[in-house]
């Protein structure tokens, strides 16, 4: 029986729910705990390395428990429900640190929480992507599920990413009385907004689990780290494709781990927020359309090599234009929507254009190596773009180290245009580590990418024949 438009619906409103957890996590927990709650941003860097490279090496694990899994109500759906409960409970707890606690009792706090918290997620999500086979057919019913479920997790992000901000700062000012300051504000905004999204994620993973039934038993197979280096190692195409995806994420995610602080501290007054949130908006939505409408237009006129490097200059392009812009006294966010549409629609086909490489090395590998690793390379997506939210996660929180930003910059000035309170040298720092150290990542990613890689549209034809001469 083809799969119904209610297991559908399901399926792809697990992927909206796991994805604004995400999100959430991906995006505010270092500012939750370094800017709202004080923790040294340095101390705040090597928990997120720690945790994301750990949450890497986790993934195999994990995908060997589920492997094991018999119940009667499937491998992939007890995970999936527990994974999802524990989940929620943690991201809850992560957010609503207990005011009494401060000093390294608050620092082991972080590290605790967001450890668990990737843990558990990790123990929801491998199920979630891996119980496809499960349910569906095969062919174009499979593809079609895989492409819904991942536009509904880029709709997931995209809520989270537009509503974060300004629901924090109302549930702040609705739940933490009168007279608080600012910084309480979004203390208490933050905790009951993970509350909220937690409750939301469970009821939409309980409805995914409802409607969703596994048909069959699947074989699953989860790479291990070993096989992953083993892979590297023997096809040079597969690297040079990695060794991009992990400099270009980590180029694109430092901007993306500091764009909140240069609206709060740089660009400021006392409509930040709304500002960030149109600037947010604005991005997603160009990133989701590159990935759907220019990324498919562009490739009817160029081939995908060439279509990454106009990707990469267009990034450079939005980076240099974002410097110069906030280097003015420019206080129109609008202006700034310029460099967001070239670094948000550069984002949008890369991430479209590195699975399309990934996916030739598999065949690079099977003539090479005489051996067809594709559940192995595909793994290693996964691995990487871990790999590098740590990376990132990491510069930025020593910029910030360094910088000496944070809510205590700004004790001087109002309690709503954090900017006045800010030095002028410390916003300059600031918008160079989250446009130059980009640029010169991206630079050397076009050039190691120039050198290594070779698998253009007339090399993959010839594989593909060779191998078909083969079988």
């Amino acid at each position: 029986m083809k799969l119904s438009g209610a297991a559908k619906a399901s399926y792809g409103l697990g992927a909206v729910g796991k994805d604004m957890v995400y999100m959430l996590s991906a995006s505010y927990v270092l500012y939750y705990f370094q800017d709202i709650l004080g923790v040294s941003a340095a101390a705040m860097g090597v928990i997120l390395m720690v945790a994301r490279v750990f949450d890497a090496f986790n993934d195999p694990i994990m995908g060997a428990i589920v492997a094991k899994t018999k119940t009667k109500w499937g491998k992939f759906r007890p995970w999936l429900l527990i994974g999802t409960l524990t989940n929620a409970v943690v991201l809850a707890l992560m957010f609503s640190a207990p005011p009494s606690i401060n000093g390294k009792g608050l620092v082991a706090y972080a590290a605790v929480t967001y450890i668990l918290w990737g843990v558990t997620y990790t123990m929801m999500d491998i199920p979630y992507w891996s119980m496809i086979p499960a349910f569906t057919e095969g062919g174009k019913e499979r593809e079609g599920l895989t492409t819904l479920a991942r536009s509904c997790a880029g709709v997931g992000s995209a809520i989270i990413t537009i509503i974060t901000v300004m629901s924090v700062s109302a549930l702040g000012h609705l739940f933490g009385g009168a007279g608080i300051t600012d910084r309480e504000v979004e203390r208490v905004g933050f905790s009951y907004f993970s509350i909220a999204i937690a409750v939301l994620f469970v009821l939409f993973t309980v409805i995914c689990c409802i409607f969703v039934k596994e048909k069959s038993t699947v074989d699953m197979k989860t790479a291990s780290i070993g096989e992953m280096f083993k892979a590297l190692i023997q096809n040079d195409q597969a690297m040079a494709v990695v060794v991009a995806i992990v400099i270009v994420n980590c180029s694109i995610y430092i901007t993306s781990n500091l764009v909140i602080y240069f609206f709060k501290y740089d660009f400021g007054g006392t409509g930040w927020r709304g500002d960030y949130t149109l600037f947010s908006t604005f991005g997603g939505g160009i990133q989701i359309l590159a990935m759907m409408l220019l990324y498919p237009v562009l490739r009817k006129f160029f081939t995908s090599i060439k279509i990454y490097f106009i990707s990469m200059g267009m990034a450079i392009v939005g980076y240099i234009s974002l410097l110069l812009l906030a280097s003015t006294s420019m206080s129109n966010v609008y202006l700034l929507f310029i460099p967001a549409f070239f670094i948000f629609s550069a984002n949008g086909m890369l991430s479209v254009i590195t699975t399309v490489f990934l996916a030739n090395t598999v065949d690079y590998g099977e003539l090479k190596n005489n051996r067809r690793d594709e559940s192995v390379i595909f793994s290693m997506q996964t691995f990487v773009v871990k790999l590098a939210s740590g990376i990132s996660a990491l510069i930025a929180a020593i910029a910030l180290q360094v910088l000496a930003l944070s809510n205590d910059t700004a004790e001087t000035a109002t309690e709503i245009d954090y900017s006045m309170g800010v030095e002028a040298s410390q916003k300059m720092g600031l918008r160079m580590t989250m446009t130059i150290i980009p640029i010169i990542g991206l630079v050397f990613a076009i050039i190691w990418f120039k050198k290594k890689y070779i698998l253009t549209d007339e090399k993959i034809e010839e594989i593909a024949e060779e191998l078909k001469t083969r079988n």
